[in-house]
């Protein structure tokens, strides 16, 4: 039986544990000034609205160093429709994640404000007026000072995106990670689909072509020798054959010198990984990446100057345990954490 002293401990825990509830049901800000999600210990994974790692909702880029923001289209996909969804599938399983980055140390939400600001406003019924109003989303947010984290869709976004990209920054590098090189000229007579964007980039002068670095590419090809055009234009193919059976960290660290101090893009199709692991995208290859090599990529990023990235490509109808959506999601947060001025953790 409690005495007493017994019954006044025990309600004063009672008050403190209600008022963490009462403050961590709400958006809030840490004492330093940036946003940080609720944490699950006090606030339930499946409550609220469905944001990006639970971070506040944000109508614009104005005052964030990192927002992420949705691009729901699958206009530009060539085979299996559904990365329209991608985005909304994305969040729903990102609230498994937390505020630390325990292998790494990262601690993105005591270094940089960050917060989901929806996403694109897309015209699913013309596919060039959707990469137009990308284009000048993405503008906007660059105008600001902030670094875009993107949810696709299909890989047609990052077109306009690097668009937008380059008028701020110039010609940037490209960290692409993909099952395919997405360099194809015309698919049944249009240049504009998931599978031409770099092309087109490389036509616009978007990318520093020496320093692209294309890794994971696989499969059957229109040619014997599908990569040609890559490497004509100066871009470094990794194809998955020379990622098979080993660690990525010493390819990465070839990349982080070819990329150098220069503002570099980041662009991870969710289908370089094996279908075996994410089965939950559009035009699956066999004999992929695993989940650790996706995370040697990203990670190896550490100490690039990037302006940006996207991880496209996620179909929720055909990825029924949400796994593929999941791996998207911590992929993301990996993204976060190596951004430029990251705080670390001894």
């Amino acid at each position: 039986m409690f005495n007493q002293g017994s019954a006044r401990m025990f309600s004063r825990c009672v008050q403190v544990l209600r008022r963490k509830l009462q403050v961590s049901q709400v958006r809030y800000l840490s004492d330093r000034g940036f946003n940080v999600p609720p944490s699950a210990e006090f606030v339930a994974r499946v409550s609220g609205i469905a944001t990006m790692g639970k971070l506040p909702f944000q109508s614009s880029a104005a005052g964030l160093d990192a927002a992420f923001i949705g691009v729901p289209i699958d206009t530009g996909t060539s085979n299996r429709p559904g990365a329209r969804f991608g985005p909304r599938q994305i969040r729903s399983e990102s609230f498994m994640l937390r505020a630390y980055n325990s292998a790494t140390r990262a601690a993105p939400y005591e270094s940089l404000m960050v917060a989901d600001i929806g996403d694109v406003n897309v015209n699913l019924y013309d596919l060039k007026d959707t990469c137009r109003r990308i284009r000048e989303t993405y503008r906007e947010v660059l105008q600001t000072g902030c670094i875009p984290l993107t949810m696709g869709g299909d890989h047609t976004i990052a077109y306009p995106i690097l668009q937008a990209v380059a008028e701020r920054h110039g010609p940037v590098g490209l960290v692409h990670v993909d099952a395919h090189a997405d360099t194809g000229d015309t698919s049944l007579g249009e240049k504009i689909g998931h599978g031409t964007p770099f092309r087109r980039c490389v036509e616009e002068g978007l990318l520093d072509c020496g320093r692209v670095v294309q890794i994971g590419l696989r499969g059957t090809g229109y040619s014997p020798d599908n990569y040609a055009w890559s490497r004509e234009q100066g871009f470094r193919v990794v194809q998955v054959e020379e990622c098979w059976y080993r660690s990525l960290v010493p390819l990465m660290e070839e990349v982080r010198e070819q990329m150098g101090s220069g503002p570099v893009y980041l662009s991870f199709d969710i289908d370089a990984l094996d279908p075996g692991f994410a089965p939950g995208t559009g035009t699956p290859e066999i004999a992929g990446l695993t989940p650790v090599q996706g995370l040697e990529i990203i990670r190896g990023c550490r100490g690039l100057n990037l302006v940006g990235c996207d991880l496209v490509e996620v179909s929720p109808p055909y990825d029924t345990t949400g796994n593929t959506a999941l791996t998207a999601a911590n992929l993301l947060f990996e993204m976060l954490c190596v951004l430029p001025k990251i705080k670390y953790y001894d």
